[in-house]
């Protein structure tokens, strides 16, 4: 598979952290939100400019909101940032 590719350098986005924890957000009451979602995936980085993005996410989350033990889950995994868009 070809790697992410930036577009501004024109270079191949390059491995910086495999495994890394993403929090998904969900809109809860009053326009605040909430967890949703925990998900592993892997972080690159182009070397040209430092541009990071997030790709290859797992065929499903590694936890959910709803699950007793989230936050627990959440703790341990260390989430390096929240997406809080729909």
């Amino acid at each position: 598979m070809l790697k992410p590719i930036c577009v501004r350098c024109c270079l191949f986005f390059k491995p910086a952290k495999n495994g890394v924890a993403i929090e998904e957000g969900r809109p809860i009451a009053g326009g605040e939100w909430g967890p949703y979602k925990l998900w592993q995936a892997d972080l690159y980085e182009c070397r040209g400019c430092g541009t990071q993005i997030v790709t290859g996410f797992g065929r499903g989350p590694v936890a959910e909101h709803y699950e007793a033990d989230y936050m627990q889950t959440r703790a341990a995994f260390n989430p390096i940032l929240r997406v809080d868009d729909c």
